[in-house]
Formats: structure tokens, C-alpha cells, sequence
């Protein structure tokens, strides 16, 4: 459905130089992929809570599982994929293993989350 009001484009011209400038600055598709998996981990609601959770303070599981009104093994389950995913670490202090953020970029990339659902835009390239 062409005419007034569509979204699709009604040339055949291929912007060369565009095309060109956009693949040179392309990732590998490995890269990509790693990226897309990495945000499969922000698409799930439990672990979206517990990240926002460590980005206040390290916490344990039975910290977690309070805060969260879940099971200590629902959350080690998450907390695990999150760190298979390099998202979390761990540090034991006796009994008690605490669970953080593992750098800065999680706590970046929630401040840039929040910032696009409360401004609505966003800008890549």
C-alpha cells in the first residue's frame, strides 16, 4: 500500500555511499550476535530486578530471594545465567556469598535503558 501516509520508500535508487559507509562500520556477525545475547539477558523481568538490585548493593540470595518474594533457587538460577553471561560476580565472605555487578558498563546500560523508555529516542550512529 503505497501513497499518502506510507513508511516504505518509492525509489529504486541504492545510496551507494550510505551503504558502503554503514558495512565498513558493521560489526562481525559473531560480535553481533554476542550483543544480541547479551541483551536476551535484559529481557527477562526476574533478572532485570535482580540487576537493578546489585547496581544499589552487593546482595546475597537470601537477600534477593526476600527482596523479591521468590525462592533462593529461582534465584541462584538466574544468578547463574547472569553469570555465564558476564553480567554478575561473586565474592565469598565466610558462609555468605555476595553477589554484584560485574563492571560499570551493567549500571551504564541501565542509566541508558531508563533515559530512552523516559525520553523515547535514541541515537546510535
Amino acid at each position: 500500500m503505497k501513497g499518502k501516509g506510507s513508511l516504505s520508500c518509492d525509489c529504486a535508487v541504492i545510496h551507494e555511499d550510505i551503504v558502503r559507509r554503514v558495512r565498513d562500520a558493521m560489526p562481525a556477525n559473531e560480535d553481533l550476535y554476542d550483543l544480541a545475547n547479551l541483551y536476551k539477558m535484559f529481557s527477562d523481568g526476574t533478572r532485570i530486578k535482580i540487576l537493578f538490585a546489585l547496581s544499589c548493593n552487593p546482595m546475597c540470595v537470601c537477600d534477593l530471594a526476600s527482596l523479591l518474594g521468590m525462592t533462593k533457587s529461582a534465584i541462584s538460577h538466574q544468578l547463574k545465567l547472569l553469570r555465564l553471561s558476564n553480567l554478575v560476580k561473586y565474592s565469598k565472605q565466610g558462609k555468605v556469598v555476595y553477589y554484584s555487578l560485574a563492571d560499570d558498563h551493567i549500571k551504564d546500560i541501565f542509566e541508558k535503558g531508563f533515559e530512552h523508555i523516559k525520553e523515547g529516542s535514541s541515537q546510535l550512529c
